[in-house]
């Protein structure tokens, strides 16, 4: 039962953060002045790439790629998907003509705003409470989470003199609930690194979870990329156009 409710979970979100993601594309590319074919093309290719990218990731959770590894001699598939990930899509938005057309007339306030289904962490508590997530994790990963969608909210209100520190702070907590979530994946899940968590290993990696690590986080981790990469162009943030 619990299987099938975290499968459909997982399945719920896979479908929602890219859309929110191409969503807020869209949005920029029209706020742009993007239309017909380079609009198109401006929302298509961040389509493909996501379900290229999501699809390779459904597959190699399938198949326990996603786990941590044995030994520090085996690669870290999980964190390459990770990190490469974020850093491709970072580059998109930040290094190409049209990825920086877009960045260039996407409101802040909507950037941090996609850190709010950070929420979704929340299912962690509730394998902890069901007994497959160790404490450990589920209380620093799940509620970090929950406080990261709760400071996305709080940041993404338009003006105020305080707008530009509001996103900031959003992005430190939600940056550092990652780090933290990282260490204490790895340190309460078999491999290398097993120091907790003994009698309950961390099922965080294994599928249909391991979509988190493997997939959903890098997506929010882009968009905290992108959001300090907005905020460097500001001394304050505009109000939306």
């Amino acid at each position: 039962m619990l299987s099938d409710i975290l499968l459909a979970y997982v399945h719920v979100f896979f479908i929602l953060l890219p859309g929110l993601a191409l969503a807020i594309i869209a949005l920029g590319a029209a706020r742009a002045g993007l239309g017909g074919a380079a609009l198109a093309r401006a929302v298509l290719w961040p389509a493909g790439l996501l379900s290229l990218w999501g699809a390779g990731a459904m597959a190699l959770s399938e198949s326990g790629a996603f786990m941590v590894p044995a030994t520090l001699a085996e690669p870290p598939v999980v964190l390459v998907s990770m990190l490469g990930g974020a850093v491709t899509l970072w580059l998109l938005a930040t290094r190409t003509q049209t990825g920086q057309a877009i960045l260039d007339r996407t409101d802040p306030g909507l950037l941090i705003a996609f850190q709010i289904p950070r929420v979704m962490g929340a299912i962690f508590v509730v394998g902890w409470a069901a007994g497959v997530i160790p404490w450990q994790f589920a209380l620093l990963a799940g509620l970090g989470d929950i406080w990261a969608g709760i400071e996305g909210w709080r940041a993404c209100a338009e003006g105020g003199p305080d707008a530009r520190a509001r996103v900031l702070r959003a992005n430190i907590v939600g940056l550092g609930d990652f780090v933290v979530a990282v260490l204490v994946g790895i340190t309460t899940s078999e491999g290398f690194a097993h120091l907790m968590a003994h009698e309950t290993p961390n099922i965080i990696n294994l599928h249909p979870l391991a979509m988190f690590p493997g997939y959903f986080v890098a997506i929010f981790l882009a968009f905290h990329f992108v959001s300090l990469s907005r905020l460097r162009s500001f001394s304050t943030l505009p109000a939306a156009a």
